[in-house]
Formats: structure tokens, C-alpha cells, sequence
């Protein structure tokens, strides 16, 4: 069977209201173990000789499910022979309330309500006013912040073990710098991700609006 039939299979059989799934695949051929992870790598999948394992999402951070199907056609294309596995599903859970009084316990619970071993993620900063613009953009400056739609707001990435954006300790530090100029607003994490084991690559790229962040 091929592996985009095999996705095809697990696909199907996932329940109605799963969220991610995490899946493995065994290459059967090491030689071609090195060519399969660099077909998978828009998907920065994890490595142990023959064992690929990567990670999918109907929403939000994580390839969507057509975007592995198309990955495996990739390899199926070049005669990649392989067995796919899922290792685990989540559902979909509501996420629990991490907004706060200020811009550093709203980063504190939110962290607290990620994964213990989150790596990356994608934060927005949405200001009560405009006059505060100016200012926050310098406060926040060693996060990168960038706007975004007409809104009020910077966006911002953090990465906690490698990869692109600020470390988790500066995020917070800006965050607290904001909060010590009067500066109101809300915090929010939009994008995370966790168990990343990138292959050859500092680490994610994500795309919002047809430009990577």
C-alpha cells in the first residue's frame, strides 16, 4: 500500500472531533532515509535512523492533514517504500482562560497552559489604544514585533530551545516593560508548538497571510 493510502486509511478512522495526530513512519530502505526526510522537511519531522515521526493539525500550528497526503505522494512518486503509523491523537479542548490584569501573568499563564515541552510560539500583543503605538514598538523591540491588519497590535515569535524568534525569558522581560510603562492591553498566544525535533533546520516556519512569520 502506499503511504498516501496509508494516510488515507488513518485519516478515516481518526474520530470525528480529533484536533492533531502524531504519526511515525518506518522508511524500509535506510538508504533512502535521508532522501524521505528531506521530502518531509516542510513538516520538520524528527529522526532516528529509519523512523520519521512528524506531527498534523486541522487548525491552528502543525501541517494540515492534505499537506502530509501531498508530502507522501511526494514519496511514493520517488518509490519511497514505508510503513505509517499513528501514535497518538488529541481532540479538540477548550482552552483555558489566561488573560490577566497585566501583559507578564497573562504571558505566565498562558505558558502555564502550553505543554511542558513547548518549543515555539507565535504571540500577539493587542494595545487598548493607538496613542500607546510608538512607545510599546520600542519596549518591545528585542521581540521583533510586527503589525498586522489595522488593529492596534504587534505580533511576535518566541522560541524557548532553538530556532527563530526571542527567548522566552526576554518575552517576558518585554512584556513586564509594558506593564511598567501603563501600558494597557491583552496577550495572547495564537500559534504553539511542542515535541519538535528538527532535522537539519533551525526549527519552524509558519505562513499568515501568504507571508512567513
Amino acid at each position: 500500500m502506499s503511504l498516501e493510502d496509508q494516510w488515507r486509511e488513518i485519516e478515516s478512522s481518526l474520530p470525528e472531533d480529533w484536533d492533531d495526530a502524531r504519526l511515525a513512519l518506518t522508511v524500509h530502505d535506510e538508504r533512502t532515509a535521508d532522501r524521505a526526510a528531506a521530502l518531509l522537511g516542510p513538516v520538520n519531522p524528527g529522526r532516528r535512523g529509519n523512523d520519521l515521526r512528524f506531527y498534523t493539525a486541522r487548525r491552528g500550528a502543525g501541517a494540515a492533514p492534505i499537506t502530509i497526503r501531498r508530502l507522501l505522494a511526494r514519496l511514493d512518486a520517488e518509490g519511497i517504500d514505508g510503513e505509517l503509523k499513528l501514535l497518538a491523537t488529541g481532540e479538540t479542548v477548550a482552552s483555558p482562560p489566561t488573560q490577566r490584569a497585566t501583559f507578564a501573568a497573562s504571558w505566565e499563564a498562558a505558558v502555564a497552559a502550553l505543554p511542558p515541552d513547548w518549543s515555539d510560539v507565535y504571540c500577539e500583543v493587542e494595545l487598548t489604544s493607538t496613542d500607546y503605538l510608538e512607545r510599546a514598538a520600542l519596549l518591545l523591540a528585542p521581540t521583533n514585533p510586527a503589525r498586522y491588519g489595522g488593529k492596534p497590535a504587534f505580533r511576535f515569535r518566541c522560541s524557548r530551545v532553538f530556532g527563530y524568534g526571542v527567548d522566552d525569558a526576554m518575552a517576558r522581560r518585554c512584556l513586564a516593560r509594558l506593564d511598567d510603562a501603563g501600558i494597557t492591553g491583552t496577550f495572547d498566544v495564537l500559534w504553539a508548538l511542542a515535541d519538535t525535533h528538527p532535522v537539519a533546520t533551525q526549527g519552524p516556519v509558519w505562513y499568515f497571510g501568504g507571508r512567513s512569520v
